[in-house]
């Protein structure tokens, strides 16, 4: 590959690497925003994407394979495949087909590469161009003061790794990240190597997406997992869609969405922003979906305004209560309540202790919109409830999704057919992660498990997530990183404040398949390890071995990859960790990690032996359609710490949301060209962006009264725990959204997000609830900018 930068500097310390995407604007074209999701646009997109990424042929092949029960799995979203029949041609969507497309690219980053690139200069180019230089195909080392990564093989990359983890103070000076592509064996023994080194410092991906919803759902049902089932979306009455957007974020929800439109299900948006995927679903692979207009998903798409979620359900329940009162019995379901729930008679006395009117108003949705949803769920109990991280990262996502499960319960909507809640999770093994014991607050009884199976002692005390880890860096006692796939900098909060902790490693590791911004703001010495993508061949001892993941309703299939990887100097990430293991633990192990690079069933029967529902796994996983993993809530077997076979109604208090007169509430979203931090393309078609990311989405009223116009350049601030934070440079676009309400990509505007802006119970990162200021953008504001802005302002 060729050189890609000029006027290179002498040494690193010349300029500091960027630690966001360069300021810059491009060629902003706005257009109408989209009524509907897929259909011929979402097939021509896949198209352009595998031949842009020069992986046509290799793409091609692998799609074929792309989630068939003979193939491997998507790395995108955790949405479940159907577990009867799917699609021969295409049991994807347009996203995977983008994912698939950057991960069976031809094009390679070598050890030349590298050579002709410095670090400071590749971290002058955007996360898009970075995305799209290639493979990474042979582990490279970045040198205490040095300019260039550089080749290193990977026995010496493993001693690098033991050297700096043996010579630590404390096992807790070390923090381990996983991302949700890992599979379950890769999961498994990394968490078993960390732990027989001596921490539960784990943070992952999980930590920033779903934490909200585990720890809520674990404590008020007994399992952190949701309920409903594929099937369920099918056969239901109602399909509630609270602050999550399928058409983007999990795009073959809105197949099941259509068959549960067309077999009579009606469909309630709650989303401050009209989205394309909420509204009308053309289907590409039916005639309807190409020639016709699709189906009309939402019958009721109510715009809430951000943060209003909590007041919006206060109201709809007041209004049911009401229904109740008429006619007794028909709208709650009192054998539930009688049976399964305590704390009802508190529940209702505060629920009739508020004013309708004033919930109406702090939801920002007009009574009679409220009246209508209340009406479609009165006298039904199949009821869903969906929820996306338009709750999850909002500072009172714990109570929001507590109230979830109150109206769920009022209902008696759980447990059975057609009814449930659904946390529609993100990454294709992010729920997978956790069951492996991916987790810094494991049980107690699944640490004893462990011991009892392997015969050491594992570490007691609760660990690092990814808020507490980044404070660790920054306070010195984070010393090594290692990074099980993702992009750390990117995915987190406070970009100025977590690089400068990342800086101050003494060595951060990364296994990755492609360059992101975490190799470029790295510690003092860098490691990055190429990985094989979950769509090439595995090949352990001439045997094409296998993994496994559990999607979003807690089903475990296997993966098994087609294509020939990219480079052979390419392994693993089981034996990665193994042979990271054995070089740091050497002969005081007591695992026999050579038994378990030398086969994946065996790490599979391990599993078997530390975690319930893996029984006969290895013989279970080859079922077409996989097995589910035990869910006591699905079946109504409750089992709480305090309340036993019984669910609490939760008692849940209303935000303030006060903001000044020059304040906004800003949310953080994705656009259609993106999945999580990976930028596939510059358009976001649904909302008629093109060409641009730096953008943030305002009311027409807001924009006038501030005396913008559409189209006008700003800089955005927030002044969080008395700090000044800056994102420059963005573009004013007109957008149906709630006055006072703002919307803008991430990870361009995670540098406004504070690491102490939080979600209170789950330490989750608060990214929907970002208070900013708008002001006209000052060029000058760049000398503003630099890597101690964050420690100069709080000194």
């Amino acid at each position: 590959m060729e050189k890609i930068m000029d006027n290179k500097p002498k040494k690193q310390t010349d300029k500091q690497p960027s630690a966001e995407p360069p300021y810059k604007l491009l060629s902003l074209r706005t257009g109408k925003p989209k009524d509907w999701a897929a259909g011929i646009p979402g097939v021509t997109n896949a198209i352009k994407s595998l031949i842009n990424d020069k992986a046509l042929i290799r793409g091609g092949k692998a799609l074929f394979k792309m989630n068939q029960f003979d193939g491997f799995d998507c790395p995108s979203c955790g949405w479940p495949d159907p577990d009867d029949e799917r699609s021969p041609i295409a049991e994807y969507c347009e996203n995977g087909a983008k994912a698939i497309a950057e991960e069976a690219t031809s094009k390679r980053i070598t050890a030349n590469f590298f050579k002709e690139n410095s670090v400071y200069e590749l971290s002058q180019l955007t996360d898009y161009e970075i995305g799209h230089l290639g493979r990474l195909s042979e582990p490279m080392y970045l040198p205490k003061g040095g300019t260039h990564y550089e080749p290193i093989s990977w026995d010496n990359a493993f001693a690098k790794i033991a050297e700096h983890l043996n010579k630590l103070e404390s096992p807790d000076n070390a923090a381990f990240y996983t991302s949700g592509r890992t599979s379950n064996e890769a999961s498994f023994v990394y968490q078993l190597f960390v732990r027989e080194f001596g921490t539960n410092n784990f943070p992952d991906c999980s930590n920033m997406c779903h934490e909200t919803s585990g720890f809520t759902l674990a404590s008020v049902t007994g399992i952190g997992k949701g309920t409903a089932t594929l099937k369920d979306f099918y056969d239901t009455d109602i399909i509630m869609i609270i602050g999550q957007n399928p058409g983007t974020n999990s795009p073959r929800m809105l197949s099941a969405l259509e068959k549960g439109k067309k077999n009579g299900a009606k469909i309630i948006a709650v989303n401050p922003l009209p989205e394309a995927g909420l509204m009308k679903f053309r289907d590409p692979q039916k005639i309807s979906g190409v020639l016709g207009k699709g189906i009309q998903l939402a019958d009721l798409h109510l715009p809430v305004r951000i943060n209003g979620d909590l007041a919006l359900l206060k109201a709809i329940e007041q209004l049911l209560l009401h229904f109740e009162k008429e006619t007794p019995g028909k709208v709650f379901d009192q054998e539930f309540i009688n049976n399964k729930t305590v704390g009802y008679e508190d529940l209702i006395k505060q629920i009739e202790s508020y004013d309708l009117d004033e919930l109406a108003k702090a939801s920002g949705i007009l009574k009679e919109d409220i009246q209508k949803a209340a009406e479609m769920l009165a006298y039904k109990n199949r009821i869903i409830i969906c929820w996306g991280m338009g709750l999850t990262q909002q500072p009172n996502g714990v109570d929001i999704i507590k109230e979830v499960l109150n109206l769920l319960f009022l209902k008696g909507s759980i447990g059975k057919p057609g009814a449930g809640s659904c946390p529609v999770r993100g990454h294709s093994n992010v729920q997978g992660n956790r069951t492996m014991l991916i987790n810094n607050h494991p049980s107690q009884e699944q640490l004893d498990k462990l011991e009892e199976v392997f015969g050491f002692n594992p570490p007691r005390e609760n660990g690092y997530d990814v808020v507490d880890t980044i404070k660790a860096m920054n306070n010195g006692k984070v010393k090594v990183h290692f990074s099980m796939g993702g992009n750390f900098l990117s995915a987190t909060p406070d970009t100025t404040y977590t690089a400068n902790g990342l800086r101050q490693l003494d060595l951060s590791v990364s296994v990755s398949t492609k360059l992101n911004r975490t190799h470029l703001i790295h510690g003092k010495e860098a490691l990055i390890l190429p990985t094989i993508s979950k769509s090439e061949i595995d090949m352990v001892n001439g045997e094409h071995q296998y993994t496994s993941a559990e999607n979003a309703m807690g089903i475990v299939e296997w993966s098994k990859g087609v294509l020939k990887p990219i480079s052979d100097k390419l392994i693993n990430e089981t034996h990665i960790v193994c042979r990271m293991a054995k070089a740091t633990l050497g002969s005081k192990s007591v695992v026999d990690w050579d038994r378990y690079m030398n086969s994946y069933d065996t790490v599979r029967d391990d599993i078997e032996k530390c975690i319930p529902g893996f029984e006969n796994y290895n013989i279970r996983v080859k079922q077409k359609g996989g097995f589910y993993l035990p869910n006591g809530a699905r079946e109504k077997n409750f089992k709480t710490k305090e309340f036993g076979d019984r669910v609490p109604f939760s008692l849940t208090s209303l935000p303030e949301n006060k903001l000044t007169e020059d304040e906004y509430l800003m949310a953080t979203v994705r656009t259609h060209d993106q999945f999580n931090t990976t930028i596939y393309g510059l358009n976001d078609r649904y909302r008629g962006v093109y060409n641009e990311r730096r953008v943030v989405f305002m009311n027409k009223n807001d924009i006038e009264k501030a005396g913008f116009k559409s189209g006008d350049k700003v800089d955005l601030y927030n002044y969080d725990d008395n700090t000044e934070r800056i994102a420059p440079l963005f573009i004013i676009v007109e957008y149906p959204i709630p006055e006072k309400n703002t919307v803008t990509y991430f990870p361009e505007t995670n540098v406004l997000v504070s690491i102490h802006n939080t979600v209170k119970g789950s330490n989750m990162p608060a990214s929907k609830h970002i208070k900013i200021k708008i002001k006209k953008h000052n060029p000058d504001i760049y000398d503003k900018i630099d890597g101690t802005l964050y420690k100069r302002s709080n000194s």
